[in-house]
This record gives structure tokens, sequence and C-alpha cells, in this order.
């Protein structure tokens, strides 16, 4: 059996059952908060947990990296609609540790299309139609700097209404620890 058939099937289950009712919300979030975070499987239960966010809290936005490669591309036009539209009134950037953009370079990422079927002239293509792949597919070096960029690019856009917050933080995917990069206001942490 494919994973959407397991997919469908538990669905099916899932609706008959009405467990949908556990996460009943509106789409308007709760503490009024757009995350963007990393795509990796490991944030997925373990970042709104490490935060103390439940369903509902906050419109978080996941891509490769929570990185920013456009300031007008569809990450920061979420970001702009979460505000406008939805009511948020801050925008935190979550990085992680170990992530898969870091250290990502263009040509092991360009050998592996090829070694998928890509052909080179389909490459040189996107390289004659202005898209620079290089550029694109790579990473970065150290994730505080990503996630410094990211913050930096949203802060300065030409669209971010005054008084939002925009913070900077990086979690560790294995204890779900936190570390500041970029933060609008003093934070006290008591324990």
């Amino acid at each position: 059996m494919s994973i959407i058939s397991e997919i469908m099937q538990h669905n099916q289950t899932f609706v008959k059952d009405e467990v949908y009712r556990d996460f009943e919300t509106t789409k308007f979030p709760n503490k009024k908060m757009v995350i963007l975070t990393c795509m990796d499987t490991r944030l997925t239960e373990l970042l709104p947990k490490a935060i103390g966010f439940c369903n509902g809290d906050a419109k978080i936005i996941k891509n490769a990296g929570a990185l920013i490669s456009h300031p007008f591309g569809s990450v920061m036009r979420s970001i702009l609609v979460a505000i406008y539209e939805l009511g948020a009134e801050e925008v935190c950037v979550i990085g992680h540790k170990d992530c898969g953009m870091s250290g990502l370079r263009h040509d092991s990422f360009l050998d592996k299309v090829k070694e998928k079927g890509i052909d080179q002239n389909q490459l040189d293509f996107l390289k004659s139609a202005g898209i620079d792949l290089e550029k694109w597919l790579t990473g970065f070096d150290r994730v505080d700097d990503s996630v410094a960029h990211s913050v930096t690019l949203i802060r300065n856009h030409p669209l971010l209404p005054e008084g939002i917050k925009v913070h900077g933080l990086v979690i560790d995917p294995h204890t779900g620890g936190l570390t500041t990069v970029e933060i609008q206001e003093s934070v006290t942490v008591q324990l």
C-alpha cells in the first residue's frame, strides 16, 4: 500500500470519529504571531511544544532553512498576509542547529539533479532565462547568520508596518533548547 492510501484510510477514520474537534480553532493566530521556521521533520511537534504553543496559536510558515530568498517571494508575502489579514503583531524566525541547508552547495546538489534525469540542456535553459541556480541552490555556513539575515530583511521590508516586532531564534532539534539571535525587547527567564 502506498503512503497516500494510508493517509486516505486514516483520514476517513479521523473524520468519522470526529477527532478534528480536538483541533478546532479560527484562522486568526491566538498569540498574534507568525513564525518562519525550517521544514525539518524534527521540528514538526518539537517546536510548538518547546515554545508552549498549541494548535491555533501562531501562523507557521515552513521552508528549507527558514530562509527568505527574495523580499517579494512567497515567504515574505505569507508573513505580510499574516500581519495585514490575520492580525499577527510579531514575527519570529526560528532556524535550527544541524540544518540540511547548512553547508548546502549548488554543485553537489546539481549533480544529484542530473543523476535523477534532469538534462544539462534544461539547466542551461534556466541559466539563459536569468535563473541563478548557483545562488538559489547554495545554503549557509552559520545558522545564526542566516536567521539574522532573514530578520534584517523582514525588519527593513517596505511593506512592514511600524510597530511589528521581529525576532530571531535558533532551536536545538535534539533538546528543544532556544538561543536568541535577534530580539526586539529584553527577555528575562526565571528558572
